[in-house]
């Protein structure tokens, strides 16, 4: 077991943070970050400095880059909260870069709060 779990690659995760949303109006900003990313995959753009690979739009969004570093952005199903999850298989770089990328998108809502803790 333990050669096993030497042979797994490194990865850098988040922790599950939860930025303040109230229930009537958190649906409609995941609704809005869906409709961002889906432009700028569009558009071509990049986010965090690395073009989309994919997006997932089941339960919210999750936004996945060429090298694999991931965000996610979903409604809380049981508080008044934004839920947010990043992840890079690169660096803790990478996953600062997706979580600030993914962060500025949000606080263009002024109806998104702080977060209960940040990276």
């Amino acid at each position: 077991m333990a050669d096993l779990y030497r042979e797994l690659p490194k990865t850098w995760g988040s922790p599950t943070m939860s930025a303040l949303c109230a229930d009537e109006l958190k649906y409609g900003v995941v609704d809005q970050v869906v409709t961002h990313f889906k432009s700028m995959l569009r558009a071509d753009e990049q986010v965090a400095g690395a073009h989309i690979k994919s997006l997932s739009t089941v339960n919210g969004i999750r936004v996945v880059t060429d090298d694999g570093t991931w965000g996610l952005v979903r409604a809380s199903s049981n508080k008044p909260e934004l839920v947010v999850v990043v992840e890079s298989p690169t660096s803790e770089a990478r996953l600062h870069a997706m979580f600030h990328a993914v962060d500025a998108v949000l606080r263009k809502n002024p109806d998104v709060g702080a977060y209960n803790q940040t990276l």
